[in-house]
Parts: C-alpha cells; sequence; structure tokens
C-alpha cells in the first residue's frame, strides 16, 4: 500500500514537471510562430496542448520510470560495496563535468534546458567509467575495498548472495548455521521458491503440507531473528518461463546474478556444479563437521533394527551417523558398548562398523584360557627333560 501510494505521489510530480516543461515549450514555439505568416492564429491551443501534451506523456513514463526504480532498488541492494561506492564516486565526477558545461551553456538563451538535459548522460558516463576502473580507484580510495573481502590473487573478493532451495529451507538447518555466524552476505529467497513452499503447505497430503508450514516458519523466523540479511526476491533480470522448473529457474537465477546456491539436493548438486554454479551444499558440511571415529574406539550406541546380513545390529549417533554391529540382533532396544572395527565414507555420509565390546572381551578370555593349558603343557615338558 505504501507503494502505490508513493509511486502515485511521484507520479503526480513528475507528470507537473512534464506539464511545466510542456508549457515553458508552448513559450518557445508560440515566439518562433511570430516570424512565420498566419503563425498567430492558434496561440491559445498551442499554449494548452503542449501542457497537456507534457502531463499525459509524463504519466506514462512515470510509471514506467518508478517500475524500474524500484528493481534498481531491489538490484542496489545485491550490489557489492565496492561498486556501490564506485558508482558514487563516478555520480561527484558527472556532477563535476556537469558544472564545467554550465558555464558555457548557462549564457545561452536556453541554457537552463541544455544544462538539465546534459546532466543525466554526464552522471551516467560517470558512473560507467568509475565502476569500470574501480581497480584503478582503489589506490586513491582505499575503502572501495572492503575489509577482509581479499581473494584470490590479493583483488577484492565479491560478496556474493546465496540463493536458498526449497528443500534447504524446509530442512531447517540453515537457520541454525546463519545463527552460528558461518554464513556471511545477502540471503535470498527467490519468488518461485516462495511460492512452491506455499503451494506444499496447502497440499492435500498431510505429510507434505506439514513440510511446507514447517519452511514457511523456519523462513519467517530466519527474517525476524537473524542478523544476515534474508530477503524474499521477485525481480529478476532475466526472462523465467513458468514451465520450467524451480531447479532449472534457480541455477539461471544464480548464472545471472553470479550467486552462490545453497541446497541438499545432491542432483541440484551436480547439475548446477555442471552449469559452473558455485553450490553450498548443507550435508557436505554436516559431513565435514562430524567427529573422526578411529578403529579401537569405544561407544554407545543403542541397536534400534537389524541389519542387512545375519546377527547384524544397526544405531545411529546423535548426529545421525549409522553404526552397523555385528551380532548385535538380539540387542535390539537396548543400549550396549562398542568398539569401532572400521569407518567407511559414502555418499550419504559415513558408516561405521563395530563390535559388542563384552563379546571381544570374551573372545580374549578364551583366547587367554586356550593359551594357559599350552602354556603349562610347555613349561612341564621342559621339567622332565631338565630343561
Amino acid at each position: 500500500m505504501a507503494v502505490r501510494a508513493l509511486g502515485l505521489l511521484f507520479s503526480l510530480f513528475f507528470s507537473a514537471a512534464c506539464a511545466e516543461l510542456g508549457w515553458q515549450l508552448s513559450g518557445i514555439y508560440t515566439n518562433y510562430l511570430k516570424d512565420v505568416p498566419h503563425g498567430q492564429n492558434f496561440p491559445l491551443f498551442y499554449q494548452v496542448a503542449f501542457p497537456v501534451l507534457g502531463l499525459l506523456v509524463g504519466f506514462v513514463l512515470a510509471s514506467v520510470i518508478f517500475r524500474q526504480l524500484i528493481g534498481l532498488g531491489s538490484n542496489l541492494q545485491r550490489t557489492p560495496p565496492g561498486d556501490l561506492m564506485a558508482g558514487t564516486v563516478g555520480m561527484v565526477i558527472g556532477i563535476g563535468l556537469t558544472a564545467l558545461f554550465s558555464i558555457v551553456l548557462y549564457p545561452l538563451r536556453y541554457g537552463k534546458l541544455m544544462v538539465l538535459l546534459l546532466s543525466v548522460p554526464c552522471l551516467y558516463l560517470g558512473m560507467v567509467i568509475a565502476v569500470s576502473v574501480k581497480e584503478e580507484l582503489r589506490f586513491f580510495f582505499p575503502r572501495l575495498t572492503a575489509p577482509g573481502a581479499a581473494g584470490k590473487g590479493g583483488g577484492p573478493a565479491l560478496q556474493r548472495p546465496k540463493l536458498l532451495d526449497t528443500n534447504v529451507i524446509i530442512d531447517g538447518r540453515i537457520a541454525d548455521i546463519c545463527k552460528a555466524g558461518f554464513l556471511e552476505g545477502p540471503v535470498l529467497v527467490p519468488g518461485f521458491v516462495l511460492e512452491e513452499l506455499r503451494v506444499i503447505a496447502d497440499s492435500s497430503d498431510n505429510l507434505k503440507r506439514n513440510r511446507g508450514r514447517r519452511g514457511l516458519d523456519i523462513l519467517n523466523a530466519m527474517q525476524k531473528e537473524l542478523d544476515v540479511m534474508v530477503e524474499v526476491v521477485d525481480h529478476y533480470n532475466i526472462p523465467l518461463s513458468e514451465h520450467e522448473g524451480v531447479d532449472v529457474k534457480l541455477v539461471k537465477l544464480a548464472q545471472d546474478m553470479g550467486a552462490t546456491i545453497i541446497t541438499n539436493d545432491f542432483n541440484l548438486n551436480k547439475v548446477a556444479q555442471l552449469q559452473g554454479v558455485t553450490v553450498l551444499n548443507v550435508n557436505e558440511l554436516a559431513n565435514a563437521v562430524k567427529p573422526v571415529v578411529l578403529p579401537g574406539e569405544e561407544m554407545s550406541v543403542t541397536i534400534v533394527k537389524e541389519g542387512k546380513e545375519p546377527q547384524q545390529g544397526v544405531g545411529y549417533l546423535d548426529d545421525g551417523t549409522m553404526v552397523v554391529v555385528e551380532n548385535g540382533k538380539r540387542y535390539i532396544g537396548a543400549t550396549v558398548v562398542v568398539v569401532v572395527t572400521s569407518v567407511l565414507q559414502t555418499i550419504a555420509g559415513k558408516m561405521i562398523f563395530a563390535n559388542l565390546k563384552n563379546e571381544l572381551s570374551q573372545e580374549d578370555d578364551d583366547a587367554d584360557k586356550n593359551l594357559r593349558p599350552y602354556s603349562s603343557s610347555r613349561n612341564r615338558k621342559k621339567a622332565r627333560f631338565g630343561a
């Protein structure tokens, strides 16, 4: 509502300015017609037609300009700070160029109008030049590079925006990652991702509906509680077809924005990497921060089900790591102490293979019992033969 009111106010002011410009042009045109035969027949018509035409043209242009300004504001939030500061320096340069031209043009008959028309290209030219040579401007303006933004080769590393996938929002771990401060830069949620969440939340299937509502709740909590900027983006610089899938749109948008995709979808991860898009996979992060388990270590685990092989039992650690226990089937529902024998790294994560500690102790005791008679018999033989 506030945006519409602001747009209407902008349209009124811009239309009034165009009408005033039309009034000025009508005066110029009627003065020109004084020297033309029969040119003074319709002076009132021109004095009315020019302002009305300016009013109509201004109202049409105002709506177009206001929409562009809204899109520009959304893009500015995703623009790296270095580019923004370079553009500001370029605007100052453009104002200086306009001031130089105004010294020459102001004394002329229509100098004010000429300076006004010339100021726009001067500002634009200054911004383009400053952004294109921002690396050279760093020598004169060190603040163009944000602190700690040094990338490879000593150049500034752009703080890329992060695009969230639908699955990673529903998963919920992204909120904890942001809260812990391990994620920097603006976090963006495309409008088509939010729409997919809404469709899932309105699903007739109870499980899907709960997943969708969980995703919306997590997204709402991220916007309210986190220090990281979390924004929903509805304006795009590239056309996105409604018939394309969410993953395809996400990859195209990331390519256009130079953004990073955050997901836990294995297929989207591979497709995005093939397209040259940087991907942060939450599952890979979770596997990377799991504690290292070495063979021979002891741990407690609750056997919850039987394994694929006979007599195997399966349990899980607190972080979800699967533990396969040999001869653990008869302990289903109980918590036992196991000894790690090996660790297998898979695409889905780590698998730990272990044996029951009490069985290992029993095997050691049996080995000792078998070894004692042999040792005693050998000692008796040595004594008998005087060895």
